[in-house]
């Protein structure tokens, strides 16, 4: 969608992130400015209504598919956009920045593509394991550019193993064919209306006493499979478009091409790319910026469908902007080095630095829109106001895993402290 699709009235919003003061790629700036004039123009106006029904976005998707944003980060030799990572993280922020909950669930389906794509190819793999590997994810990059096809990524189930702390409890055993799926997902978005959930789940070897990470297996499993069950209520504080309802897996039969990544090569991502697990917060980092863009706007008396009555001139609410511009202005200074810092192997202080990023992020995202509404004032909490939508979506963001805002805290000490192997016997 180019920035003539916007409506006359409506002036371009500026980038969260300039392309010339960031030195974003040309690639970077493309896609970010595509998803801005999109989330503008189309996210926007609907938001209201995914918040108010707790319903499923499916319209954006829809046109997601049209425009190509779907395949954001297919290679470009396989028909994609060609996004690596810190592209994919700045064209997501503008997302965020008019639908959390769209950009929340959009990040579940790019996941599918961006592990099995970009991040894929840094990891070791035999060539005949690759050649597999590429011919396989060729299936699944074919659903989504051609049929539309929405790809989930349920992951938490109520204990550890989000957080990589020991196997999942959702199990795979191979049989002829292919593999059996078993097990729970809670929490799990777009459940009831992806094509297809990838599941993170452990292999069960005959004869193995106990469960490895090392086994953990990534499989989409298609959605009208029989023995696929979704049920519970999903009425939330925030983030309520997501429609994260529990997903059941009885005995669930997937052929051996429903692997989106080879055996062991998940856990090896998630110990050599730690920052793959930081793509929940470009979210987060667009709430922040949408929560300070209508403070500005409402004070100045600029926004839509309010009176233009200007509240600058009072100095309370000047010094409420200056120390919102300033969290701000840190939130994404350190989260633009920690998206650019991501690759194979990172050092110790990249780790710390991520981790640092991600939980700025997530609780300066509320922070920033609670002072918005502080500073905006009565008329702000009102629901035909987005602000109060963006206060609610941001609180949620903290208790996110696989790095909620206090595991963060806690590897942060621990490893600040630890050298590896280090104890105090």
């Amino acid at each position: 969608m180019s920035m003539d699709a916007l409506p006359a009235a409506t002036a371009a919003d500026a980038p969260i992130f300039d392309p010339d003061a960031f030195r974003l790629t040309p690639r970077e700036a493309a896609l970010a400015a595509r998803a801005r004039a999109f989330g503008q123009a189309t996210l926007a106006p609907r938001a209201a209504r995914w918040d108010r029904e707790a319903s499923f976005p499916t319209d954006n998707y829809r046109d997601m598919h049209g425009n190509g944003l779907l395949g954001v980060c297919i290679p470009e030799a396989e028909g994609g956009l060609g996004a690596d990572f810190r592209a994919y993280c700045l064209t997501a922020a503008e997302m965020g920045r008019y639908c959390g909950a769209t950009a929340l669930t959009w990040n579940m389906h790019v996941c599918s593509t961006l592990w099995t794509g970009a991040l894929s190819e840094d990891l070791e793999m035999p060539e005949a394991v690759r050649a597999e590997h590429r011919r396989r994810r060729r299936l699944h990059y074919d659903r989504i550019l051609r049929e539309g096809a929405v790809y989930a990524q349920p992951f938490s189930e109520g204990g550890a193993a989000a957080a990589g702390a020991v196997p999942f409890g959702t199990t795979a055993r191979r049989v002829p064919g292919g593999f059996l799926v078993s097990g729970k997902k809670i929490f799990a978005s777009l459940a009831g209306h992806a094509d297809y959930y990838g599941v993170l789940c452990t292999e069960i070897r005959d004869g193995e006493a106990r469960p490895s990470r090392r086994d953990t297996l990534y499989l989409a499993v298609p959605r009208d499979a029989p023995g696929v069950v979704v049920e519970g209520a999903w009425d939330p504080l925030g983030m309520r478009g997501t429609v994260s309802r529990n997903l059941v897996f009885r005995d669930v039969f997937v052929e051996e091409d429903a692997a989106l990544m080879p055996p062991g090569v998940y856990f090896q991502a998630a110990m050599r790319w730690p920052h793959m697990f930081m793509t929940l917060s470009p979210t987060y980092m667009g709430i922040a910026q949408a929560a300070y863009d209508f403070t500005v706007r409402y004070l100045r008396g600029e926004w839509p469908g309010t009176p233009p009555v200007k509240r600058r001139m009072y100095p309370t609410k000047q010094v409420a902007v200056a120390e919102m511009r300033v969290m701000l202005e840190q939130t994404r200074a350190l989260w633009f080095q920690a998206i650019t810092e991501a690759r194979p192997d990172p050092g110790k202080d990249q780790v710390l630095r991520a981790w640092a990023a991600q939980h700025t992020v997530m609780e300066n995202a509320a922070a920033l829109a609670a002072k918005a509404v502080r500073t905006c004032g009565g008329q702000s909490m009102l629901k035909s106001l987005p602000l109060e939508r963006l206060y609610r979506d941001a609180r949620c963001g903290s208790l996110m895993l696989p790095w909620t805002a206090e595991l963060c805290i806690d590897r942060i000490g621990r490893e600040a402290l630890y050298e590896k192997g280090e104890t105090d016997d």
